[in-house]
């Protein structure tokens, strides 16, 4: 909703001040657990600015719900790519959640959903390759001696600093709504929920289970639309949200269950 209602700037202006207020914010945050990096953080933090344009690209050269819809396809890649990249176990209970998910999550856009740009469309559905891969390597045992958050703050900055001639041509242009959208957008949206979503995978959630519950997040979409701007949601997104919220509690359950019933718990 914000990067649409950064009317007056493009994708690599919104790029430029959302990361640079990202970076700013995270740093200041997080600064004391350290600031160091190797050639595996680098790796990630090129990974991590590429999800990130990518999805601004999408947002800004397609619609909204092609862009969620396609960025909330990491599950798919994580489901996939995890047993060899991190070495986790595939389950089959896992398959049925992540389709369930996408089920859910496709009523949402029922008559919205259009074939769009379609670079706009490419662009979102590598942001979902990319942000499936970037959780995954948050947990690669070659992160752990990192500060969790450095990938966030150098990925950032570099965005911001690729970008920074466009964020220059756009101060004499932008507008109040403008400023706010980005502020908005780099120090809550970027900023905050960044680190708040890599102390949850640090601190032990499966990079799986961590991209399902952020289904949550297309979830509000019609939430907040509702709440700031008075239009109600379809009787088909209350019905895919109620199937999100309802696949995301039994998954949890029973990841929760399982987990303190194995041998070695």
């Amino acid at each position: 909703m914000f990067i649409k209602l950064a009317t007056n700037l493009d994708a690599y202006q919104v790029t430029f001040f959302r990361s640079l207020l990202a970076g700013i914010t995270v740093l200041i945050l997080t600064r004391k657990d350290g600031l160091k990096i190797n050639a595996f953080g680098i790796m990630c933090s090129v990974i991590y600015a590429t999800l990130l344009f990518l999805f601004v690209w999408a947002t800004k050269h397609t619609t909204a719900a092609n862009a969620i819809f396609l960025q909330y396809t990491a599950p798919i890649y994580i489901l996939i790519l995890a047993p060899f990249v991190i070495g986790e176990k595939f389950h089959w209970r896992d398959l049925v959640t992540v389709i369930f998910c996408l089920a859910g999550m496709s009523l949402f856009f029922v008559g919205d959903l259009t074939i769009g740009d379609i670079q706009g469309n490419i662009a979102a559905l590598g942001s979902g390759i990319f942000l499936g891969l970037y959780i995954m390597l948050l947990r690669h045992p070659k992160a752990m001696g990192m500060n969790g958050t450095i990938t966030v703050i150098y990925g950032n900055f570099l965005l911001a600093l690729l970008t920074l001639p466009s964020g220059i041509a756009a101060i004499p242009t932008a507008g109040m709504m403008d400023y706010v959208a980005v502020a908005f957008l780099g120090i809550f949206q970027i900023g905050i929920s960044y680190i708040l979503f890599i102390k949850g995978v640090r601190g032990g959630t499966r990079p799986l289970d961590a991209s399902i519950i952020g289904f949550i997040e297309p979830l509000l979409n019609p939430v907040w639309v509702f709440l700031f701007v008075g239009e109600r949601p379809s009787n088909w997104a209350i019905l895919g949200g109620a199937i999100i919220i309802a696949t995301i509690i039994v998954h949890t359950f029973v990841q929760y269950k399982s987990a303190n019933t194995s041998p070695s718990a």
